[in-house]
């Protein structure tokens, strides 16, 4: 190898200046100044290092007409060295089609500016230049872009963020884009379309309008950013699925919606009232959960009450007139033993809850007072015990003694009465 290195070394002065032995070169005629060295003394050179590289002699400043001696060997070893150096080249340009694709890699490999295949990882080798080459696309990349802003929040595009909501109202929209490629769509990404990647910006701000512009702006700002997000998702995806750019959507995040900072104090104003009006709203349905449930519980009883007073009402209106029904059937039968049995028991229950009775004599004025209700009361002390209200039972006895009080002459018996009301026999039985 070093012997090779020292034959084509073209830093070598002697090129072209007919050193053969390795000695120093010959020095040109001092006419001849220091310019470049002549072709044929060159080419004369290059035959006779190659002969010297298979072990022979070369021409040795002859001419290379064929007419000196050695003349034809040189042109023959000539031709066998251009022949060795082409085999070489050929051998490098061959060499030169092998090349690396790394994981998370493709290579687009074209056959003179048009498709051929898609390489995947590994070493790869393809036809050399100019008949076929490749182009390297990382399809593993997730790559993204912002909408609206750039970098910050605070960074923003108004161009791209300021949105038309169906209610006519303004909001100031900024989102981020991730996508990558699939895993056959290398080829599209790269012939297809001619920026891919702004065609993408493109259609993330073109579905985000269209999704927008079909919603109220309360929507978009509060309940329906997720639903806001996957339908511009999807809108992408169908967008560029129809121009093959062979790109796939994997994430659109909205970072902020909001509307534009000259109406954002009086916005503020109305998202309040907003609020103030839906705390009224539960408040008012948590009071008509409490209160018509109550009502309702009340409505009910009121009515079984009603429906059991009825039945007690006709179930003593019934009772009543059957045991009407039956006295009118005995007092037919003996009228005075009836008038009689009704005074006593009429009496009975009158004097049962009666602590007072007054005594009236036929005939006279005089009206006698007799205090039960003091007798009873000293009995009970007597006894011990306190007395039954509304009872004229004594202990220790089965039935009171009313004193009957002293009556004049000729003045027939009285009869007993209840309050401050004269009862006569004969009046009851009139």
């Amino acid at each position: 190898m070093r012997r090779i290195s020292k034959l084509f070394n073209l830093n070598d002065p002697g090129w072209g200046r007919g050193n053969q032995n390795g000695s120093e070169p010959p020095r040109r005629p001092k006419g001849g100044g220091d310019g470049p060295p002549d072709l044929d003394e060159v080419w004369r050179d290059f035959n006779n290092r190659i002969a010297a590289l298979f072990g022979r002699k070369g021409n040795q400043g002859g001419r290379n007409d064929g007419t000196g001696g050695g003349g034809g060997s040189g042109g023959r070893h000539a031709r066998i060295g251009a022949g060795l150096i082409a085999v070489i080249l050929v051998a490098l340009w061959l060499a030169s089609g092998f090349y690396i694709v790394q994981e998370g890699q493709v290579a687009v490999v074209t056959q003179f500016g048009k498709y051929e295949k898609t390489a995947q990882a590994g070493f790869q080798w393809r036809l050399p230049y100019p008949i076929q080459n490749q182009e390297i696309v990382n399809i593993s990349q997730l790559r993204t872009f912002e909408v609206g802003f750039r970098g910050s929040s605070r960074n923003k595009v108004l161009p791209e963020a300021l949105m038309l909501t169906t209610d006519e109202n303004i909001v100031d929209m900024q989102f981020v884009v991730q996508y990558r490629l699939r895993a056959d769509g290398a080829p599209d990404y790269l012939f297809r379309t001619r920026d891919p990647d702004e065609a993408v910006r493109q259609a993330a701000e073109t579905s985000m309008r269209e999704v927008v512009g079909k919603q109220p702006m309360d929507y978009v700002l509060y309940e329906g950013r997720t639903n806001v997000a996957t339908q511009v998702q999807d809108l992408m995806q169908q967008i560029l699925d129809r121009y093959h750019t062979g790109i796939q959507v994997s994430t659109v995040a909205i970072q902020n919606v909001q509307p534009p900072e000259q109406v954002q104090a009086a916005f503020d104003d109305a998202v309040k009232a907003g609020q103030d009006r839906e705390r009224q709203i539960n408040e008012g349905e948590a009071y008509a959960n409490q209160v018509v449930p109550l009502a309702a519980g009340q409505a009910s009883r009121m009515t079984e009450d009603a429906e059991g007073y009825k039945a007690k009402v006709v179930g003593d209106a019934q009772g009543n007139t059957a045991r009407f029904t039956s006295i009118v059937n005995e007092y037919r039968k003996a009228p005075a033993v009836m008038r009689e049995r009704m005074y006593l028991e009429t009496m009975e229950e009158i004097f049962s809850r009666a602590s007072k009775v007054m005594i009236d004599t036929r005939g006279g004025n005089n009206v006698m007072y007799l205090p039960l209700d003091k007798i009873m009361q000293q009995a009970a002390q007597e006894a011990g015990k306190p007395p039954a209200p509304g009872s004229l039972s004594l202990p220790g006895a089965s039935q009171p003694t009313i004193p009957q009080p002293p009556r004049p002459t000729g003045q027939p018996s009285g009869n007993t009465g209840s309050g401050s009301n004269t009862l006569s026999r004969d009046r009851l039985s009139r």
